[in-house]
Order: structure tokens, then C-alpha cells, then sequence
């Protein structure tokens, strides 16, 4: 049989609407049938990923070709993001495997592949309502996921995330309306053709709306109060899922209409200052923070603004550290959280000064978490360092030496909050032999991350040859709007 870009959206969504009748049956169904879901994706992904890299594919829906038609298109930008989701998701389904334990497992599941059909949607999709549709999809799943462990401060920052999210399906939602009033269509290719047919003062109301709506999603400054309670108070996998799977493709979003509908001078450069807000922000805040999940969050929304300001930058070069970088976060972030959670779990406190000593009682865990840590400062040998120096190269070649700096100095306030947790869990300190061990598919789940990450960082050529296909793709416009139309 052969593959085609939609099994991504439907695959995942027709596990969704199975689980609950698994759950009928038996558990052990329900907790198999999302790694079954991500094998078949990875198995789709080793057919189209080297196809995509070469030409686009632009899959129609219900035989109406575009732009009238609904259809999917998988470029090499896509297929990059799409095969990093496939592989955080899968190691996200293994360490969920034994860490949930509240029931009901079969919401937790369905809500989780609701939340993958939503996000690979939106990585997918070539029509702006669609991508609404898609939007709306993740958020739900999302809010449910934040409350799942159905506590005050869980329920709390769901209700939260859920009030800050509204905003964004509205803004983005008043924006599609506003494009189509003026273009008469709804397909991004075609409407890339047509945007001079919006007046100046209604394309910039437009693009407030689409920073705006979608900058929410992408953990934009002043955009992202949601974040910290919700990566905080959500079950650690859930904290992977938002930081490696749903901001990118948030931010994702927000590019991909930028780049084919306002790149203008101005609106890059608008996109750099935001990115060093976003960035110098949230980094002096993790600081500050005595909480790891929290400092996590924090940290989250920094490299958000790193990857932004590479964005920003709009070279081939920093394009392609961007995507680099937000591969090297979505696998490094997914280990911090899987391995804070465990620390969590074995200290009773998420307080940091209550993992002392957890380096000599927990090991394995704690290693884990150290390596994550030393891979997001960016130190070698680890994937971190390569994408963090692809970032501050094409920020140099590109002669924005005070960018640099401000960069340096969000890299340097970084290094000092997670040396210092790292620190706190090899401080000796006498500690009594915790008898609760962390599951060995948490172990294997956290191995499989921290494996990729040296393994990158040792041969950054693995992904390096991908990137420049992946971000030429983001930055052509022309290039989408031919394959688009067709």
C-alpha cells in the first residue's frame, strides 16, 4: 500500500476515535496502540521524507484540486518537522507507558493522539480555515491534557492556558476572514498570489492578528503566560509534548504565513526584536525560578526566542540553524522533562533545593537529566552545541554584532541556572535509599533521547544535509505557490 501524506492526520485521529472501545477490552490495547500508530508514521516518513526533500507533495482532498479543493502539502520543511514529531512522539508514548498510572489511561491516549492529529494538521495543511480547524484541535487536547491529573493548580493553569488560548483562535480565526473578504480564498499558495489585492492598512491589521493569534502558540513575549503553569502543573510527558510537538508547530504556523504573505524588511526585523525579548525575558525569569518544571518552562520559551531571532535573521543559513535548533530542543527538552519528572516523583517535591543529593540515590536519572542540561547550554559534544553555533555564525555573517551579544549573554544567564541545578543534584548531602525506582521504559525512553542527542552532536552531518532542502522550502515563496497550485 502505498503511503500518502494524509495517513499522518488520519492514522492518529482514527486511533483516537479507537481507544475508548479498546479501553472496553483491555488496557494493555490501549497502551500499545499509540506506539503501533508512531512505528506505521516512522515506516510512512523512511517512504516520503528523501521524496519530499527532492519535490513537494501536494495531496488533494475529496478530488477538488486547488485552490478550491482542500490539500495537503508536504514539502521538505514539513517532512523534517513531521519525522521529528514522529520520533519525540514515539519516545514520549514509551515513557507514558508506566509513568501514567491515574485513570483513565483511555483519555489520557485518546486526548494524546488528538493532540498528534492536531499538530501534524497544521504542519500539513495548505488552506488557512484548515489550519484553524487543526488549531482548535491541539488547543482542546491540550487544556484536557493540563488538567488530566484533575488537581487545583492543574485545573488552574488548564483554565488559564484555555483563556489565553481563546485569544488565539479568535485573532487567527478574524484574520482568515479578513484575507478572504479581500482574495476570495482560503489556500495559502493562492493567496500568496493575491495578497496585493489586501490594502496596506488591512494586511497590517491582518499580520497584528496573525502575530498575535499565533504567537500565543509559538510562546511569543508577551504572548506566553500560559506556558509556565501549564508545562508546571501538567504530567511530565504531557510538559514533552508541549515543548517538543505543539510550540512547533505553533511556530511553524506563524512563519510559514509570514514568510509567504509579509516578509517585508521591516516585519524581520520586528521578528528579531521580539525574539530577543522573548529570549533575554524568559531566561532572567528561569533564573529566578526554585522550581524545576517551571524553570523548564521558562527555559522553553527562551530557546523559542532564540529560534525566532534566527527566523528573523531570514538567511539560508540562519533558517537553517532555526530548524536545527528546534530539532535539538524538541529531543532535549523531551529528556529535561522526562527525567525532572522522575526526579519529582523520587524526592516528593518539585522544589529544586529538594533534589540535593538525588545525583547518588537516583543515579541513572539524574545522569539523564545532566546530559540534557549540558546539551541546552549548547557544550560540546552534544547536538546542542552544533545548532547553537549555526545560530550565532549566521547572526555574525549577517553583521548584527549587538544581536550577538544579546544572544551570548541569554546563553550565558542560561548556563548559570542549569549548572546550578545540576550542581544541587551532586551536592553530598545523606539521603535515605529511596525504595521507588524509575520504570525501565522511563530508562529506555530517556536512553533513546540522550543516544540521538551524542550521536548528532558526534555527526551533525546526520541532520545537517536535511536542512538546507528544509529551509529553502520555508523561504521560497515562489517555489509553494507553483507546487501548490500545481
Amino acid at each position: 500500500m502505498e503511503f500518502s501524506p494524509v495517513l499522518y492526520i488520519a492514522i492518529p485521529l482514527f486511533a483516537a476515535f479507537l481507544i475508548p472501545l479498546l479501553g472496553k477490552v483491555s488496557k494493555t490495547l490501549v497502551k500499545l496502540t499509540p506506539g503501533i500508530v508512531f512505528l506505521y508514521l516512522s515506516y510512512g516518513s523512511i517512504l516520503l521524507f528523501p521524496k519530499a526533500m527532492e519535490k513537494p507533495i501536494v495531496q488533494v482532498v475529496a478530488g477538488f484540486k486547488p485552490p478550491f479543493g482542500i490539500s495537503l502539502y508536504y514539502g521538505a520543511t514539513a517532512a523534517f518537522l513531521i519525522t521529528m514529531v514522529t520520533i519525540v512522539g514515539f519516545v514520549i508514548w514509551l515513557y507514558s507507558y508506566k509513568f501514567i498510572i491515574r485513570e483513565p489511561i483511555e483519555k489520557y491516549y485518546m486526548l494524546f493522539m488528538m493532540l498528534i492529529t492536531g499538530s501534524t494538521g497544521i504542519l500539513l495543511t495548505g488552506d488557512m480555515f484548515n489550519m484553524f480547524v487543526f488549531l482548535e484541535i491541539t488547543s482542546i487536547a491540550a487544556y484536557s491534557l493540563t488538567a488530566f491529573l484533575r488537581d487545583k493548580d492543574g485545573a488552574e493553569a488548564a483554565f488559564k492556558y484555555l483563556l489565553i488560548g481563546s485569544f488565539s483562535s479568535t485573532f487567527y480565526l478574524l484574520s482568515v476572514m479578513i484575507i478572504y473578504s479581500y482574495t476570495g480564498t482560503l489556500n495559502f499558495a493562492d493567496i500568496a498570489g493575491k495578497i496585493d489585492l489586501i490594502p496596506p492598512m488591512a494586511k497590517g491589521f491582518v499580520l497584528v492578528l496573525v502575530l498575535v493569534g499565533m504567537g500565543i502558540e509559538a510562546e511569543m513575549f508577551p504572548l506566553n503566560g500560559w506556558a509556565p503553569d501549564a508545562y508546571s502543573q501538567a504530567p511530565s510527558p504531557v510538559g514533552a509534548v508541549f515543548g517538543g510537538i505543539v510550540v512547533k508547530a505553533g511556530l511553524y504556523a506563524m512563519i510559514r504565513i509570514v514568510f509567504l504573505f509579509f516578509k517585508t524588511p521591516e516585519v524581520m526585523q520586528f521578528l528579531i526584536f521580539m525574539g530577543i525579548l522573548t529570549l533575554l525575558i524568559a531566561e532572567m525569569a528561569a533564573m529566578r525560578q526554585h522550581q524545576i518544571k517551571r524553570m523548564l518552562a521558562f527555559s522553553s520559551i527562551g530557546q523559542m526566542g532564540l529560534v525566532i531571532i534566527a527566523l528573523g535573521i531570514g538567511t539560508m543559513g540562519s533558517t537553517s540553524a532555526a530548524l536545527f535548533q528546534m530539532f535539538n530542543h524538541a529531543l532535549i527538552k523531551s529528556l529535561l522533562f522526562f527525567a525532572a519528572g522522575y526526579l519529582v516523583f523520587h524526592s516528593g517535591s518539585k522544589q529544586i533545593e529538594d533534589l540535593e543529593g538525588l545525583g547518588y540515590d537516583k543515579p541513572v536519572t539524574s545522569f539523564f537529566f545532566a546530559v540534557g542540561a549540558l546539551a541546552i547550554i549548547g557544550l560540546p559534544p552534544f547536538s546542542g552545541f552544533w545548532s547553537k553555533l549555526l545560530i550565532l555564525v549566521s547572526v555574525a555573517k549577517a553583521g548584527d554584532i549587538a544581536i550577538l551579544l544579546l544572544i551570548l549573554t541569554g546563553s550565558v544567564i542560561e548556563a548559570i541556572y542549569y549548572l546550578r541545578a545540576v550542581v544541587k543534584l551532586y551536592t553530598r548531602k545523606e539521603v535515605p535509599d529511596n525504595v521507588r525506582r524509575t520504570p525501565i521504559s522511563g530508562l529506555v525512553a530517556m536512553g533513546i533521547l540522550a543516544a540521538i542527542i551524542l550521536y548528532v552532536g558526534l555527526y551533525p552531518g546526520v541532520i545537517e544535509k536535511w536542512l538546507a532542502p528544509a529551509a529553502n522550502n520555508l523561504l521560497n515563496a515562489a517555489d509553494y505557490i507553483k507546487a501548490g497550485l500545481f
